[in-house]
């Protein structure tokens, strides 16, 4: 009994546990040390894209002419992608092209996100860099491939670079730059927004929910303890709420601005 006591004095004298880095980087838990070993994040990654998947393809075999309210919740997500996102910004007959990969890219990039707080998942599958880079890498690759495809790889590569009604001497300056933001810049921007929104949630819902168990079931002293352990714990329910309003937005934010490089590439009408 003495020894049980002892461990929870110590664990109120430590502190609460707060996330650090290692909550990004979980331990190999299958095929460890070979090329296709997975961590948690992986094997979350790989979950939510078969629940996707899975949820797409039984309601496109189950459509019906006068759709059913799941259905139809469905088409709305799928309706608002491309009329408000890519019809919006590129136009009915140039966005056609991309309504594939931009809603691919939204309703991806919103379920990685949920995932943070879907409990026994508990962090975003996009809070490492890996995923929102090759998203990124995605997008730029298209961007590329309309420019080249709408111009032509010369007159692509001079517009990009040496814009026009700029003074020649300043082109040694501008034009490493351009090229820096053609091929790093623009990429990195689309990356590190959405991974560091979703790491900051992470943190910030992890230091609540941290300080909440501390202080509610570890501290010593219940009687402070329970109060500012309740405030705490419907702070993380407040963030709970936050994480999951950002989730959405992350998703809307990285769809539109994909859309939007795109759509930079086609000659101007």
């Amino acid at each position: 009994m003495g020894s049980v006591s002892d461990a929870m004095l110590l664990a109120a004298e430590a502190g609460p546990h707060l996330p650090s880095v290692s909550d990004f980087l979980p331990p190999e838990i299958l095929f460890e040390g070979t090329p296709f070993a997975i961590n948690r994040i992986i094997l979350i990654r790989i979950i939510a894209t078969v629940v996707l998947l899975t949820v797409m393809v039984v309601t496109a075999c189950r459509a019906k002419v006068v759709p059913g309210r799941w259905q139809a919740a469905v088409e709305w997500v799928l309706d608002f992608v491309r009329d408000n996102i890519i019809y919006q910004v590129m136009g009915e007959i140039r966005g056609r092209r991309y309504i594939p990969m931009i809603t691919t890219i939204f309703l991806t990039v919103f379920v990685f996100n949920i995932c943070g707080v879907i409990p026994g998942m508990n962090i975003a599958a996009t809070a490492t860099v890996t995923m929102p880079l090759v998203f990124a890498l995605w997008v730029f690759c298209q961007y590329w491939i309309a420019g080249v495809r709408e111009k032509g790889i010369g007159a692509f590569l001079k517009e990009e670079l040496l814009p026009p009604g700029v003074p020649w001497p300043i082109y040694i300056i501008l034009t490493p730059i351009q090229l820096l933001e053609l091929l790093v810049i623009r990429p990195l921007s689309l990356t590190i927004r959405l991974f560091a929104n979703m790491i900051a949630g992470h943190l910030l819902l992890a230091t609540c929910l941290a300080f909440a168990q501390f202080y509610i079931i570890e501290s010593a002293d219940k009687l402070a303890g329970v109060p500012v352990g309740g405030l705490w714990f419907i702070g993380g329910f407040v963030f709970t709420l936050f994480e999951m309003f950002v989730a959405a937005l992350q998703a809307y934010v990285f769809a539109i601005l994909a859309t939007v490089y795109i759509n930079q590439s086609y000659p101007e009408e």
